[in-house]
């Protein structure tokens, strides 16, 4: 009794051992701080995307999206192949049994047989088997089983990253597609003043008080804001296909869907806290994947340097047998099997050493790639801090600029109504305030992008 308990225990130890390195994450190598200021009202944790969202149109386009988009649909497909493998993998971990029932009967003729006569011989067997199961001595059941639980997490966290990319991609769709509506507004309202400028000198030509260089200028003008609108109608076109396609369904299908709110309207505001670089990086879900890939990586070395070693498999049968099927379950029918086998690598070519060169090879590369993602997801942050600090003063100063110029505008309709300056100048003051009022549409849409953005590069965006 104590030499099986101290079998069973040694067993148990070695079955803890494991030849993987042991894990430790890399050191960041990106700065402790942003290079810009980080301070805001609110913890990205704290506020989920309906709240940070508050157009309730964009809202059911972002709900839609979740739901209906094809590339999340594979994203979310993905994480059910991975968790399946894990499953798979785990069961190697533990001994698998099967019943077996079987008949087994044979016939030779007499001319085979010794004793000239025909042999006949049948069997029934009924017995619970067990498959071939690894006494995981060295770790390598374990390791395997490890890398495919990472695997699993990095795709599942892979899922997540889409996830949010797909919701600040709705926004930013939907934001692009208002700044155009607006900005075919702006071009659609110019193509009307010119036409009216175009009418007025024709007038003028006609009695006199205008040459044809004037009617030139006034037509060519006109042509301009023709090609502006259409140019802008174009991109309105691309713009709506693309946020159908985002959202998974043409919009015109989306039953009960408010009506959109202008830019101006938009609660998106930007006063997220982003705190240390430490502390938001390893929250980021595509951090997060990559550092599970890389735990993988170092896992499959375990493995890898476990086929060294011997391995023993155990494989056996206990059941009953008897040579009529009414007999099966009489006394001193029972019968069993035992197959222990070990088997210790002598030579194979270099396979063995090559498969550990192959996973050190590819934990080299995953600590890359970990540090790498590291370093772009810190990019991305101090970009979006550094912009969201200037953005908000080049939209002020935006628009300051276009009231400024439509006040200019008035003054010159006026003057040149008069007759009091020329036509070339009041061509001068339409193009500066065309230009003013479509850089401010276009700079309150990047304001509201950022915001979008740094949102989605805070790991914001969960339910």
């Amino acid at each position: 009794m104590i030499r099986r308990f101290a079998l069973g225990a040694l067993t148990l130890a070695l079955a803890a051992c494991s030849l993987a390195p042991t894990y430790e994450r890399p050191a960041s190598p990106v700065a402790q701080s942003w290079p810009a200021a980080a301070e805001g009202a609110r913890q990205v944790s704290d506020v989920r995307w309906r709240n940070f969202y508050t157009d309730p149109r964009l809202q059911v386009l972002i709900g839609t999206a979740l739901e209906n988009n094809r590339d999340l649909r594979i994203a979310v497909a993905r994480v059910a192949e991975a968790r399946g493998m894990y499953g798979v993998q785990q069961a190697d971990r533990l001994p698998n049994a099967n019943l077996n029932v079987a008949r087994n009967a044979s016939s030779s003729p007499a001319s085979t047989s010794i004793t000239g006569r025909e042999f006949k011989t049948q069997r029934y067997d009924v017995n619970l088997g067990l498959l071939s199961f690894e006494l995981d001595f060295w770790g390598r059941v374990a390791n395997l089983s490890a890398a495919a639980k990472a695997q699993y997490l990095a795709t599942e966290a892979a899922q997540t990253a889409f996830r949010l990319s797909l919701i600040a991609d709705v926004a930013n769709a939907y934001l692009s597609g208002i700044e155009l509506d607006e900005r075919v507004r702006l071009a659609a309202e110019t193509v009307r003043t010119r036409v009216e400028i175009r009418e007025l000198v024709a007038r003028r030509r006609a009695v006199g008080m205008a040459s044809e260089l004037d009617w030139l200028q006034a037509e060519g003008a006109y042509q301009s804001a023709q090609v502006e609108l259409a140019g802008v109608q174009r991109q309105q076109a691309a713009a709506r296909t693309m946020l159908d396609v985002l959202v998974g369904r043409p919009l015109a299908q989306i039953e009960n869907l408010p009506p959109p709110r202008s830019l101006a309207e938009q609660d998106i505001r930007p006063d997220l806290i982003a705190g240390l670089p430490a502390e938001v990086l390893l929250q980021r879900p595509d951090v997060m994947a990559a550092e599970q890939r890389l735990i993988a990586a170092n896992a499959n070395i375990g493995a890898a340097r476990a086929a060294f070693l011997p391995k023993i498999t155990l494989t056996g049968t206990v059941g009953t047998a008897s040579r009529t099927l009414a007999g099966l379950f009489d006394a001193g029918s029972g019968a069993w099997t035992f197959q222990p086998a070990l088997v210790q690598p002598l030579f194979d070519a270099g396979r063995n050493s090559a498969n550990v060169d192959i996973a050190g090879a590819r934990k080299v590369v995953a600590v890359a790639d970990y540090e790498k993602t590291l370093q772009l997801a810190f990019r991305e942050v101090a970009d979006l801090l550094s912009d969201r600090e200037k953005l908000g003063e080049q939209l002020a100063a935006q628009q300051a600029n276009a009231m400024a110029q439509q006040q200019r505008l008035k003054l010159v309709e006026a003057r040149y109504r008069a007759g009091l300056i020329s036509q070339l100048e009041l061509l001068d003051a339409q193009r500066d305030t065309f230009t003013a009022e479509q850089a401010a549409v276009q700079m309150r849409r990047q304001v509201l992008a950022n915001a979008a953005q740094l949102y989605k590069a805070l790991a914001g965006g969960r339910e």
